[in-house]
């Protein structure tokens, strides 16, 4: 069917919204009429990474109401209302003991824009492919194909608008409070980075019960937002000192990828405490034994998850305003997915969503 999408044909370039063919729902799949999409980091990470194909549709943070179905789906239908998340075989181990995110075909599902078989999703109209399979979704666009494994049917009742974003950025910070540290009542805890992922830490780590949550960004807006989200200190990221600011906690969490940051996440850790990496950067992390000593280090992905068990979750404390997420929101036509994307690295928007 022909659509219309946020493509990026050269890491360099802005995204150009162009019309393509999406190619029908096959076997395990089904089609989705794009309500909202939220834009992670990890949807131009490329523009500095090794370059995956191109041209392809980003977009992994998807919701919306599914249209159509392919052989074999029996867990959604069209009609329903759905969160798009990342993807998973369903038959590896660690599929089949409750860690979809670490897939043993993460990669290849999520990571490569093409189907597990190598086909791309969709065509240009030249007739050239178009890697429309991003963590089996491409939602910046009016329409995905997803699978039936990275759907979760939400009430139709909620404002789809606002749900995208649980599929993964909200999802891992939130996650890795509750599920990957196991955060508990009187913890001490220190988010670096106040992003979207650091600021969903930030509040799970309050409904947790963490009686010192410190959370650490460059920009004074995001500091002040953490503030009134649950962190009991904020600190400038840029300070000298940071770690004697902090002083010793039972768990760090680092959402910015510099190598730098994570050494002093790692720091400022009590004997026996843990530190959360989920930030995608390059460089190589460097860590000596004393300071490692007693301590542990550990890269989370999304969250620790089960998407179709923790988004609900997530949903259930939105409804009880423990997990306000919406005020980390603004949204944007798709054709503004380039301010979208601007508006976010320059700190101006926490988490820009795009309305096809």
């Amino acid at each position: 069917m022909r659509i219309q999408a946020a493509v990026l044909r050269d890491p360099a370039k802005p995204f150009a919204v162009e019309d393509v063919d999406l190619h029908d729902p096959g076997p395990g799949e089904a089609l989705v009429r794009v309500v909202a999409a939220g834009m992670c980091h990890t949807d131009v990470v490329l523009r500095v990474l090794p370059r995956l194909a191109m041209p392809m549709i980003f977009g992994h943070e998807g919701s919306g109401v599914v249209e159509a179905v392919g052989p074999g789906v029996s867990r959604v239908r069209p009609g329903d209302h759905v969160v798009m998340s990342f993807d998973s075989c369903g038959w590896c181990a660690q599929c089949q003991t409750g860690a979809p995110a670490y897939c043993a075909e993460f990669m290849a599902r999520n990571l490569s824009g093409s189907r597990v078989d190598g086909t791309s999703g969709a065509t240009d109209l030249t007739g050239a492919p178009v890697a429309a399979r991003w963590f089996a979704q491409s939602s910046f666009a009016t329409h995905a194909v997803a699978t039936e494994r990275n759907l979760v049917v939400v009430d139709p009742s909620l404002p789809l608008d606002l749900l995208g974003p649980l599929g993964c950025g909200f999802q891992t910070g939130a996650g890795a409070m509750l599920n990957s540290l196991s955060v508990r009542p009187g913890d001490g805890v220190a988010v670096f980075g106040a992003g979207a992922v650091g600021l969903a830490a930030v509040m799970a780590a309050k409904v947790a019960g963490a009686a010192d949550i410190v959370a650490m960004d460059l920009h004074p807006a995001r500091r002040d937002l953490a503030a009134e989200l649950g962190a009991t200190r904020v600190l400038d990221g840029a300070d000298p000192e940071l770690a004697a600011a902090i002083g010793q906690v039972d768990h760090s969490f680092d959402t910015t990828g510099v190598t730098s940051v994570m050494t002093t996440a790692v720091r400022v850790l009590r004997t026996g405490g843990t530190c959360g990496l989920v930030g995608a950067g390059g460089g190589e992390l460097t860590l000596r034994p004393d300071i490692l000593a007693g301590r542990n280090v550990r890269y989370i992905l999304e969250g620790d998850a089960v998407p179709q068990q923790f988004i609900p979750r997530l949903i259930e404390l939105w409804r009880q305003g423990r997990f306000p997420f919406e005020r980390l929101i603004r949204t944007y036509p798709l054709d503004d997915v380039n301010a979208a994307e601007r508006d976010s690295a320059e700190g101006v928007t926490v988490k820009p969503v795009l309305l096809p």
